[in-house]
Order: structure tokens, then sequence, then C-alpha cells
């Protein structure tokens, strides 16, 4: 990209600010049965809509999960949901979609500009919901969230700017697991391997943190020339060290529950501790590696790219165990809890190492500052029922 105007530059700013909103839902809705019953016993025949009549398919049984044949009408919020919101997402799913799903996509982008009515008709005709059980047989789960932190940054070392981004290192794949955070930090070898691989540095080193943890993010970059623009750094590749939390390691230390957004809680620990700032960081041995992407007006629009290919949708994508769920395929979700009651169409496009298991799901919030303390308050039940072609 070119250097920004400062007109341009403001409007992108304008445009971040945009994308930061998650998901707002609506009043909560009567409570759905927390142990779902038999497949077919649930709802009356007068209360199903036409198309969802009927014998009901066998289970199916997919890797970490069983999924259980459902009418439509278990499906708790189906006929309130703003569907054209999830429509997005599932035209960016349709740029790369699966065997099963790629029949369907003429009919995604034709429906695309239909009525909502239309669009759900459509859903029941071509589509059967499952509900997803873990191989024990629980439909209940778990539902975090995550999100596009936005940091400023700069191309060079100085000015307080001394926490550095880095690209892959050569020679990554010659050791497995590679190097910890610790020994990046400390080994001239490792620091030799990254030497001339920094993309750019950031301020401050618990949002830096943040970054690896979540993926991806924007920077609002200053470049040499004293120039500004807003890039995005996607996910390149990991040293394949265990994750551990942060959160978990200040419990540990005996800083008890959390209440704020953790980056918020990590830095006002971290301003009362600063000879244990080092500890604290080295405690969580993964270490990403990021790669450099122009972001257009149109790609702000939209987050990072997911593990399907495709550009994440705000409040519309979620991340699953692709041994439980495929990428692509559209999900019915269900979640009841102290940050929010979610009931909607959402698009499986992501994975991440911490999403494991047949009912898991990690709900993609947006971009910037809201749309983190709406995730870091995410932690609650979940239920799902995948929509698969009849």
């Amino acid at each position: 990209m070119r250097a920004m105007r400062p007109a341009l530059i403001i409007a992108m700013i304008a445009l971040l600010a945009a994308c930061a909103s998650p998901y707002r839902p609506g009043p909560a809705p009567a409570p759905a049965p927390t142990s779902p019953g038999p497949a077919d016993s649930a709802p009356a025949a007068a209360s199903r809509r036409p198309g969802d009549a009927g014998a009901l398919p066998p289970a199916l049984q997919r890797g970490k999960s069983r999924w259980v044949a459902v009418r439509w009408a278990e499906l708790p919020g189906f006929e309130d949901d703003a569907l054209h919101e999830a429509w997005n997402a599932w035209l960016k799913s349709c740029e790369r979609p699966g065997p099963t799903f790629a029949p369907l996509c003429g009919d995604v982008r034709r429906l695309s500009i239909a009525a909502a009515e239309e669009q759900r008709s459509w859903m029941v005709t071509r589509l059967q919901p499952y509900r997803v059980e873990t191989l024990q047989g629980s439909a209940d789960g778990l539902l975090t969230s995550y999100y596009e932190p936005v940091l400023k940054a700069s191309r060079q070392a100085s000015g307080g700017y001394e926490v550095p981004l880095y690209r892959a290192p050569v020679a990554l794949g010659g050791r497995k697991p590679w190097f910890s955070r610790q020994e990046i930090d400390t080994l001239p070898e490792a620091r030799a391997a990254l030497q001339g691989r920094e993309i750019a540095w950031v301020a401050d080193p618990i949002e830096a943190m943040s970054l690896h943890i979540q993926g991806s993010g924007r920077l609002q970059i200053t470049e040499a020339d004293g120039s500004q623009r807003v890039i995005r750094v996607a996910y390149a590749a990991s040293n394949e060290q265990p994750f551990r939390s942060v959160v978990q390691w200040l419990q540990e230390q005996g800083e008890g529950r959390m209440v704020a957004p953790w980056v918020t809680s990590t830095k006002l620990w971290a301003a009362r501790n600063p000879q244990r700032v080092q500890q604290l960081l080295w405690s969580n041995p993964r270490y990403t590696f990021f790669q450099e992407q122009p972001l257009s007006d149109f790609d702000a629009a939209f987050g990072p790219k997911g593990a399907q290919g495709v550009a994440l949708t705000a409040g519309r994508s979620i991340a699953v165990d692709p041994g439980s769920i495929p990428y692509g395929t559209p999900v019915w979700l269900t979640s009841r809890g102290g940050a929010a009651t979610l009931q909607k169409l959402v698009l499986a496009q992501d994975t991440g190492s911490a999403i494991v298991g047949g009912v898991r799901a990690d709900y993609f919030a947006g971009t910037g500052a809201q749309a983190g303390e709406f995730a870091a308050r995410v932690n609650q039940p979940l239920q799902l029922w995948v929509l698969w072609p009849k």
C-alpha cells in the first residue's frame, strides 16, 4: 500500500472503529431445555415448517462428535435471527467451499439479496439440522471468544517501540519444537535466527502477547519516513511449544479471579510488579510468527482469514475442532451466559490450538478494543446444530 494522506488515515481509523463492535444480542428468549430429548419427540407436527416432515435420517458419527437429526423447531430462535448478517459469512465460505457445500453456493449467492423468510424457507428445504453431541452423548459444551487487536507500531525500534513482531525464521522447520519464548529472548542462536526478520515493533509486551494469542491483528504503523498507514499481521507459524495461559499463571501466583479483560488486568499487575514482567511472559512458551498483509478499504470490513482460507465475519464466524465440524459448515449456535445470549446462524471458518472437542467453539467478536472487551467476558455454556445438505 502507498503511504496514506492524512484524510485517508482519518477515514481508515473511523472504519476500524466501525468494525470494532461485536454482535449485540437482543432480549433473551425463553430458556431452551438443557437436556434435549429424543430427536423426533419435541415439536408437534403443527409447529413444523413446510418441508420439515417425514422420517428423520439416522445419527451420524463425525470423528470427535455424534450428530443427531432433529426438527427445525428444536433450534432456539431460528425464526428470529437476522439471517442477512450471516449470509455475508456464507458468501465468504463459498469463495473456498468444500465438495459438500459447493453445489449450494449458486443458491447462496442468489439468495444474498432475498428476504429473511425466503432464506429461512430455502434452508429448511435444502438442509437437515443435526444436534452435535460428544461421543459420550452430551450436547453441552463450551463457548469462548476471540478478536482482532489493533496496536500502534513502528518500523523502527525507537521512541518506546522496542517489542519486535517477527516473520517466521528461515530454519523454523529444522528444529521441532523451535526455541521457547524465554529462549528466543535469551539465547544467541535463537536471536541470530530472527535477525532481520522484524516486521515492526510495538510498545507494550503484554499487548504483543495478546496479539500472539489472538493470532492476528492490525497495526497503525509509523513508517521509517514518518508516514502512517494501517496493515494487518496474520498468523504465519508458531514455535510449536505448548500454550499456557498467563491468566492461569497469575492465579497460581495468588492473584485470584481477574474481573477486567485479561490485557487490562495483566497490565495493572505489571505496573505493580515491574521486576516480574519477564517471568510472566516466559510462563507461556508458545510464540507466534506473523506475515504482513496490506489492508484495503474492502478488507478492513472483514476480519483476518481463518483456517478455511476465507476472511472472518464479526459475530458470524466461529472457530471449531475440524475433527468434529468441517470448515465451511453452517452451524446454529445457542449460548447463554454473563456476557451474552446468542442464538444465531454462524459459519465454521477457523480453528485454534485450544479449540478441541465435539461441542466446542470460539466466537469471532470483531476488531478493536470493544470487541476485545466482549471476547474477554465470553466463557459460557454452548449447544450446536450443524446444518447439513439433505
